[in-house]
C-alpha cells in the first residue's frame, strides 16, 4: 500500500505509556475530518493502543507499519 498523504507527524520515540497516546490524542484534535495524522513510535504497546483508540473514537486507522523497532500509524481524522 502507498503511503497516504500525510497531514501532520507526530514523532513520539523513545516516549513511553501513556504519553504517546496523550500526544496522538492532542494532535489530531488539531486537524479537520478528513486530514491524516502519521504517528511515529518505538513503544511495542502503541501496537495495540493505537488500533483500541481510534475503534474508540471513531478515527480510522489507514495503514501500519513496522521497521527496526519503529511503528508508523496512518490516522485519518472521522
Amino acid at each position: 500500500m502507498d503511503k497516504p498523504a500525510v497531514t501532520d507527524t507526530l514523532d513520539t520515540t523513545g516516549k513511553c505509556c501513556p504519553m504517546p497516546m496523550v500526544e496522538t490524542n492532542q494532535a489530531i484534535k488539531g486537524l479537520a475530518p478528513g486530514q491524516v495524522l502519521e504517528i511515529v513510535a518505538s513503544d511495542p504497546g502503541t501496537r495495540t493502543d493505537i488500533p483500541s483508540w481510534c475503534r474508540r473514537t471513531g478515527n480510522r486507522l489507514l495503514s501500519v507499519s513496522e521497521d527496526g523497532g519503529v511503528f508508523r500509524y496512518y490516522v485519518e481524522k472521522t
